[in-house]
């Protein structure tokens, strides 16, 4: 039997490799099938590989790309399970694929062909906004928006404010970055924390985050503005457009962000844009701070990054947002918005954190760290006192 074996080995192999490998073929051919309806908006074609009801969900999306590539197959008889990368493209949006984990379920039809019968988020991995449901897509000048379980006149809503955040961010940053935002709105918190793959405890509160890769390699695709339609509903018309065009900035700001630029200037520098020609005074919008600030309780150091985290607790983590924002305010008002701009970039151009904004402060302000944290506690009490 020894004998046979090898002497078969080379043709067939005696642990059935042959058949793995055509099964896994038979599977990336269903797959790569299933792509090309995709693109070419088959709803029929797409029938025959996979359940329809997927089709639908993503059928509105603008796709450029789109295309697995099979990773392992285990397969138990007439049925099997398998990994695969999903690689896809927003046409006109994103300027590399996204990549995402995908666990699948197949099986085998009476005719002998393999059938998706289920495709969804590996372990660990977010959902696509089409896991959700049915998207909708509304196109603006500058924005792509896309929900599930929300009308489209409310789609039209977000629409109205990407469009405006995005002039008016390049009006204080610059015109060096793509000029359009993608926008994502599930239906719920759970669905905002779905796609980011988190709990939703985390986001509870937070109307609005930014992914994407920091420091701009120019390999990634583009950012998404991901909602929480839940605590954006409770804000009011000022508040709405105060948080697309923060996030707004952060997608314009992305390639200049880096590992050395703290929080408090990322966040206090999208506040200060988001609330820039709103009118709102200084008490206005740092109302905690504010707050503080009268009980004489003065902050003796600019906001560290755990200030910032979610899991803080909100009266600090306020805190910490205002005191970013009132300190990109002062380097407007006296050094002005240009000096505001490049010094964000100065920080971010630095290796590393240690050094990074004592030494943009120097070379763009003229002012040591300590210099500018105690004219920031004076500009605090000026302020808001």
């Amino acid at each position: 039997m020894l004998a046979l074996c090898l002497l078969l080995g080379s043709l067939v192999g005696c642990g059935g490799q042959p058949a793995a490998n055509s099964a896994k073929a038979a599977v990336q051919s269903l797959l790569d099938r299933q792509s090309a309806a995709v693109l070419h908006h088959d709803g029929t074609a797409y029938a025959r590989t996979g359940a329809r009801t997927a089709y639908e969900n993503l059928s509105a999306v603008p796709l450029a790309s789109w295309s697995y590539r099979l990773t392992s197959l285990h397969r138990a008889g007439a049925t099997a399970t398998a990994d695969a990368q999903l690689s896809y493209r927003v046409k006109g949006y994103d300027t590399a694929p996204v990549t995402v984990g995908r666990a699948l379920t197949l099986r085998l039809t009476a005719d002998g062909q393999w059938y998706v019968a289920s495709d969804k988020p590996a372990k660990k991995s977010g959902q696509q906004l089409w896991d959700q449901g049915k998207v909708s897509v509304v196109k603006g000048a500058h924005s792509l928006v896309m929900g599930v379980g929300r009308s489209v006149d409310s789609l039209r809503d977000f629409r109205a404010l990407a469009d405006h955040a995005v002039p008016a961010v390049s009006a204080a940053w610059g015109t060096d970055w793509t000029r359009h935002v993608v926008v994502l709105v599930p239906g719920s918190l759970d669905g905002m924390a779905g796609l980011l793959g988190s709990p939703a405890a985390s986001y509870r509160g937070i109307a609005a985050v930014t992914t994407g890769e920091a420091g701009g390699s120019g390999s990634a695709p583009a950012d998404r503005i991901i909602v929480n339609p839940d605590a954006y509903a409770v804000l009011g018309s000022v508040g709405k457009q105060v948080v697309l065009t923060h996030e707004t900035t952060h997608v314009a700001t992305r390639a200049h962000t880096t590992p050395a630029t703290p929080l408090w200037l990322s966040e206090g520098y999208a506040d200060w844009i988001g609330y820039r020609g709103t009118g709102r005074t200084p008490t206005q919008a740092a109302p905690e701070l504010s707050r503080a600030v009268q009980d004489g309780d003065l902050p003796t150091a600019l906001p560290t990054d755990k200030d910032f985290g979610f899991s803080s607790e909100a009266t600090e983590l306020a805190r910490a947002y205002e005191g970013g924002w009132m300190a990109c305010r002062m380097i407007q008002d006296r050094w002005g918005v240009d000096q505001l701009g490049k010094f964000y970039r100065a920080v971010g151009s630095h290796q590393k954190r240690a050094g990074a904004v004592e030494g943009a402060m120097k070379s763009v302000l003229g002012v040591t760290l300590e210099e500018f944290t105690e004219q920031w506690r004076d500009y605090l009490r000026a302020q808001l006192a």
